[in-house]
């Protein structure tokens, strides 16, 4: 097993499901064509603000700043995007390489980035004390947390600080603060401003329905590029504060888009066709949910839970992600009724703050920039788009959890007998598929299976593990 090598098996299902991880010959002599960022003409200078950015520990493809002032009518927050479009000219070779990949893919042991990290990570990334061209959204957020006065525009910026979730989170909830923050007061008043401002429309999004999820990820733990054991990595305030940010700029992007009467993509999560599932599951646990859809009551009934039983909010959290479904990328016409985005309550949503990392986002900053030229792309190429940037987020989806499996296959191999409490994640004909709560371990019920559904809770006794296909078997205790 000291020999297996995870990234061989990250790159090899990258191409049964579909992506192409290496960067052909043509894409390769545009890449070394390119030496500088690009600097557009007629960019506000926006860089002697104190902008910052906020991303995983080891994140070298930074897409989004951010900043905040206060101003009589509540909180005026611009956040900056990475304005990839500025440096990658449609239906190149690395633009159509983007296109079919879609997204990067995390593998967890390998980031297979969607351009090469000449640009993801350097030339378009909004790295620390480096001018970048950038898409700013601006919006005045009220102690409500309603949004006003949003709006669009091109600026030059330079991010004063890189920091980290784990650092700035558990400052945020009261903790030591990391060197970068520590060091500078007008960094700390910035920040605590930012997170006032993200709570407040938090607060509000909740008001309307939005769903409260407990979420948590696998997290390996190498030694000497061998993996040990496999960790939790918990949401903290930092990365709620970002979240509650690119949410709200994606809704005042897809606003900005559809007030131009353009045709583009959005972001959806149609209602859960399991709706009745989660209407027992509530019902199991004292309370009544009501027989259609809704999310503003679901939300009601996670937020209970959380309070009566925390130590087992994880598993009714990760029963109703997994009875809820993916979501998708659809075209949205002029005219056309919105469809929404079920779990955060958003009638108007978009992918728009990820250009680096997902296609779908850099295609949204043509379409802004284009509102009053030709569209650069007709109705059936974004229909194509949206149905290919939705399968292969998918596939990328479905990497993450292999590779997941993998590395906990690999670093419990030794731990057959092993007791956990697990929730029922999946019922498919070919059998039940359950997730140990700590550490997070997805695997098959080989035994004991008859009779469960989704959301189930019980305790699985792990049997044996196969890292070369991925392979987890518990029983049923």
């Amino acid at each position: 097993m000291s020999h297996y090598d995870l990234v061989a098996a990250a790159r090899q299902e990258m191409i049964e499901r579909g992506f192409s991880p290496d960067f052909s010959r043509a894409e390769q002599r545009q890449l070394d064509g390119i030496d500088t960022p690009a600097t557009p003409g007629g960019l506000r200078d926006l860089a002697s603000l104190l902008w910052s950015s906020i991303d995983n520990d080891d994140s070298r493809d930074l897409d989004q700043i951010e900043w905040a002032e206060r101003t009589r009518d509540g909180i005026r927050v611009l956040v900056g995007v990475a304005d990839v479009d500025a440096e990658l000219t449609k239906a190149t070779p690395l633009d159509c390489h983007a296109q079919r990949e879609a997204t990067a893919v995390y593998a967890g042991v390998h980031t297979f980035p969607m351009l090469p990290e000449k640009l993801s990570t350097n030339l378009t990334s909004l790295n620390e004390d480096q001018d970048r061209a950038a898409i700013v959204i601006e919006m005045t957020v009220s102690a409500e947390g309603a949004i006003s006065g949003g709006s669009i525009y091109r600026a030059m910026v330079r991010n004063r600080a890189q920091l980290a979730y784990n650092g700035a989170g558990a400052w945020l909830e009261g903790g030591e603060a990391p060197p970068k923050i520590a060091a500078s007061t007008d960094l700390q008043a910035q920040l605590k401003l930012q997170d006032e401002a993200a709570r407040a429309l938090y607060e509000a999004r909740h008001r309307l329905g939005a769903l409260t999820f407990d979420r948590t990820e696998s997290q390996p733990v190498f030694d000497n590029s061998h993996i040990k054991d496999i960790t939790t990595r918990r949401t903290n305030r930092a990365s709620h504060l970002i979240e509650d940010f690119m949410i709200a700029a994606n809704e005042v992007m897809a606003q900005t888009l559809r007030e131009a009467g353009v045709s583009s993509i959005r972001r959806i999560v149609r209602e859960p066709e399991r709706w009745p599932r989660i209407v027992d599951l509530a019902r199991q646990r004292g309370e009544n949910l009501p027989p259609e859809p809704d999310s503003g009551a679901l939300n009601v009934f996670l937020m209970r839970q959380k309070q009566r039983d925390p130590d087992h909010y994880a598993d009714i959290s990760l029963a109703v992600l997994k009875l809820m479904g993916p979501g998708e990328y659809v075209v949205m016409r002029p005219g056309d009724p919105p469809l929404g985005h079920f779990g955060i309550a958003a009638h108007d949503y978009t992918h728009s703050t990820a250009p680096n990392r997902r296609f779908a986002d850099l295609l949204t900053q043509r379409l802004l920039k284009a509102r009053a030229a030709p569209a650069p792309y007709s109705d059936g190429e974004l229909a194509a788009i949206a149905r290919n940037c939705t399968l292969k987020e998918d596939a990328a989806r479905k990497i993450r959890r292999d590779m997941d499996k993998r590395m906990a296959a690999l670093a419990f191999h030794d731990r057959a007998g092993e007791i956990f409490s697990a929730v029922v994640t999946g019922v498919v004909p070919k059998g039940v598929f359950v997730r140990a709560l700590h550490p997070p371990l997805e695997g098959r019920l080989m035994h004991g299976e008859h009779g469960l559904d989704v959301g189930d809770r019980l305790k699985v006794k792990l049997l044996s593990t196969d890292p070369w296909r991925g392979f987890i078997d518990f029983g049923r205790v």
